[in-house]
């Protein structure tokens, strides 16, 4: 009898411990099982091909870029350049809002087919694991200064200008570099304020977000002096898992038309005031 009663307490506490999310070897053996990942039995070019929804991952949290209006809808430049090259090859697209940080390992595992959100993808790492289409957008540093500052011929003649950025950013560590006198901010809307207070003579910050931020305040009284040479700016697109080929090429072939009928011109204008697809 005693027997008995331990192993159907054995046998209670097994069934408990399966029943708990993520609880048991065997859970866990099967979720890493290679025949549950998406991306190895529906390839993009067959779910293109056969004109099924594609899963697009975006934040929706990183205005002009993918946010929500007022009204709930999302929108932004990337989300939209994404609806149009998908009305080019003929699929609908639906998108999986994520933080940025869980963006890429969504990608990779499957639970998106392309992700739009500003990806240059530079780091050799990334580029060993997804394929970037052509760049829908170009994009490198800025300098807005008051509206009757004179123009800057270069960033190394930032030297000894009280340059307001963000602390820890990468624009700080090019004022840094450049000897710029500091003034630090948490964020670039607190430097472009700090400009028109005369606390500071320039702001140093990402060439898109601050022309997003001109073309909706033509009134601030701050205007664009500076910005990166054309040949090193980083150019963003849509991104999958590598050894999709021919889908990246039926995504690249939309990207051409939408720049040879104006599309791209058109959103890059409602969205910056200019054509950011331009290199």
């Amino acid at each position: 009898m005693f027997k008995k009663v331990i192993l159907s307490t054995t046998f209670a506490l097994m069934l408990a411990a399966c029943g708990q999310d993520g609880g048991s070897a065997s859970a866990q053996n099967q979720a890493s099982q290679p025949t549950s990942t998406p991306t190895e039995t529906v390839k993009l070019i067959d779910k293109i091909n056969n004109k099924q929804t594609l899963l697009v991952g975006t934040m929706g949290t990183y205005a002009p870029f993918t946010y929500h209006e007022t009204d709930g809808k999302l929108t932004g430049y990337d989300v939209e350049v994404t609806r149009a090259v998908a009305e080019k090859l003929g699929v609908q697209v639906e998108f999986k809002e994520t933080p940025w940080d869980a963006m890429m390992a969504g990608l990779k595992g499957g639970r998106f087919d392309i992700v739009a959100n500003q990806v240059a993808l530079t780091s050799p790492e990334r580029q060993a694991m997804f394929d970037k289409a052509e760049p829908y957008s170009w994009s490198g540093k800025m300098i807005v200064a008051r509206a009757d500052h004179a123009p800057i011929a270069k960033i190394e003649d930032i030297k000894g200008v009280k340059t307001a950025v963000m602390l820890a950013s990468n624009y700080d560590e090019v004022a840094k570099q450049m000897g710029a006198d500091l003034v630090h901010t948490d964020t670039m809307a607190q430097g472009l304020l700090l400009v028109q207070q005369k606390r500071a003579d320039i702001t140093l910050n990402d060439e898109l977000s601050l022309l997003d931020y001109l073309k909706k305040n033509p009134d601030s009284g701050l205007k664009e002096v500076w910005r990166t040479p054309s040949a090193e700016k980083l150019g963003a697109g849509l991104v999958i898992n590598k050894n999709e080929p021919e889908a990246l090429a039926k995504i690249n072939e939309a990207m051409a038309e939408l720049k040879a009928d104006g599309t791209l011109k058109k959103l890059g204008e409602q969205f910056f005031g200019e054509d950011v697809s331009l290199h």
